[in-house]
């Protein structure tokens, strides 16, 4: 377990006062914490972490070879370099950000075992009051702070996704959601089967492959999947030219999101030579193993679901060796030894894998009110995505769904510190989003476009998201490029932001 030290606080009627208190400890509170400590120094902190340990995802995850996917360039932090292969196993990301916060000093400022219930705006004290249960006690705490920052990311971390199988009851073997990996689970020699066919699938298959008899994916409809070498030639490059690791770091970030924004154009404007050059990858790993069609082509155009990242093809390569296998087809319902299929084949099973996704957890899943009135996020207006109307004093970081995460976590960090500095300036106590006259007539619209991406977690949850209309700053871009302008240049007296 992890021992963090209390932070410097003010104690207001046995609450524990901090200037800002920051919701998690995974990659973007970390971050959140490195911008404030550098940018904020006069500003008291922690960071309340639900787990006994850091790292959010990569302590939640258990399961075989997990490994991001997204390259560490760009999902690591600006302001630490990344010296490996761009995709990671989670043991190596956990050691970047154990170094990330023994170098900055922010261990002492997280408290573990710490599950926020309640928070509550007070507009007479300006103020934040949580109710935080203390795993380690069993106590029930008080926190407030003039600040809040919900860095808890976006899925709720106790369960994932699993459907209302048909006669799941039936069967005898074990079902099994990725993110609830037993660690004691024994697959050797055993017949699996993975149900889904996103990048938790695309992991777990080739890292059971071999040890498992044989392992099955099955799927009801085909993912893009993009393969290639692990590797960053160009940071290779750079490397053996002695080029110092923050310019390597900040050189491979720059053309790695150039790629990532050519590919996203072509996704709009070229879709089919895009789609494929995609398969034709699949393809090339492939070899005669198994056809393109219909395991590998789907219906929707590339980038409308995040891009499966399949590093040096390893999925391919365990079909290729007849390790793995996918069968596309739909669930009929379970049956005692495996899966009947609406085609009428059956698949033997001893596991069912159920790699089917996340639940989003809005805001933590923790119930806020204001000034006694409870808050009904899907009401509020995103400004900026960042912040929201009618709820003062609170930022919500949500990152990018094609971009790597951190790149807008980084961003909505330097905003918020810049918000910080300015209301200090201002003498103020809160701010609150509000929309301008002009505002009152925009359409509602969803939180992210579901003709842009339309992700199942993210479409099943769309009816609790806060809206976006279609005028600055009321809108969520989930572009890089646009919000690299805005988030940097956004003036914090244009009439939205409401001072008191």
């Amino acid at each position: 377990m992890d021992i963090a030290v209390d932070s410097n606080q003010e104690s207001v009627n046995a609450i524990r006062y901090f200037d800002v208190l920051i919701i998690g400890a995974g990659i973007s509170g970390i971050d959140a914490a490195y911008h404030l400590q550098k940018n904020c120094p006069g500003k008291s902190f922690t960071l309340l972490e639900t787990q006994e340990t850091f790292g959010g995802t990569w302590a939640t995850h258990k399961y075989p070879g997990i490994r991001s996917d997204s390259d560490l360039f760009t999902f690591g932090f600006k302001w630490k370099p990344w010296k490996d292969a761009p995709i990671a196993t989670a043991d190596k990301i956990l050691r970047y950000l154990n170094e990330a916060l023994d170098e900055n000093d922010l261990r002492q400022h997280i408290r573990f075992s710490c599950t926020v219930i309640s928070a509550s705006w007070s507009s007479d004290e300006a103020r934040w009051t949580l109710e935080v249960a203390n795993g380690e006690t069993g106590e029930i705490e008080q926190y407030g702070c003039h600040f809040l920052w919900m860095c808890q990311g976006y899925y709720r971390h106790s369960e994932g996704y699993m459907p209302d199988y048909p006669g799941r009851e039936n069967f005898k073997g074990p079902v099994i959601h990725p993110q609830n990996w037993p660690e004691d689970l024994d697959y050797s020699g055993k017949e699996v089967v993975v149900i889904g066919s996103g990048a938790t699938a695309a992991t777990l298959i080739p890292a059971m492959a071999g040890t498992a008899g044989h392992i099955t994916m099955l799927q009801r409809s085909p993912t893009y999947f993009f393969a290639k070498p692990n590797r960053d030639e160009l940071a290779d490059t750079l490397r053996a030219l002695d080029v110092p690791d923050e310019w390597v770091h900040e050189i491979a970030r720059r053309k790695i999101l150039y790629d990532q924004k050519e590919i996203t154009r072509r996704s709009f404007e070229e879709p089919e030579a895009l789609r494929a050059e995609l398969l034709q990858a699949a393809q090339n790993y492939l070899g005669d193993s198994l056809p393109i069609d219909p395991h590998f082509t789907p219906s929707y155009r590339p980038w409308r679901q995040r891009l499966a990242f399949v590093p040096d093809g390893d999925l391919f390569r365990a079909i290729r060796r007849g390790e793995a296998s996918v069968v596309t087809d739909q669930i009929d319902q379970f049956t005692e030894t495996g899966i009947l299929l609406k085609s009428g084949k059956e698949l033997a099973a001893d596991i069912i894998i159920s790699a089917t996704g996340f639940n989003i957890s809005v805001l933590g899943d923790i119930t806020f009110t204001i000034d006694g009135k409870a808050l009904d996020f899907h009401d509020c207006w995103s400004h900026r995505a960042v912040m929201f109307s009618g709820v003062p004093n609170m930022a919500w970081v949500f990152g990018y769904l094609r971009t790597s995460w951190t790149m807008r976590s980084d961003m909505v960090a330097e905003f918020v510190c810049r918000l910080l500095r300015h209301m200090t300036e201002k003498g103020v106590r809160s701010v609150v989003p509000t929309l301008r006259e002009e505002d009152r007539d925009m359409p509602e619209l969803p939180f992210v476009d579901p003709e842009n991406f339309n992700a199942g977690y993210l479409t099943r949850a769309l009816h609790l998201l806060p809206k976006q209309g279609d005028r600055d700053p009321w809108v969520h871009t989930q572009n890089y490029y646009v919000d690299r302008e805005t988030l940097a240049q956004a003036d914090l007296e244009d009439g939205t932001l409401i001072y008191s």
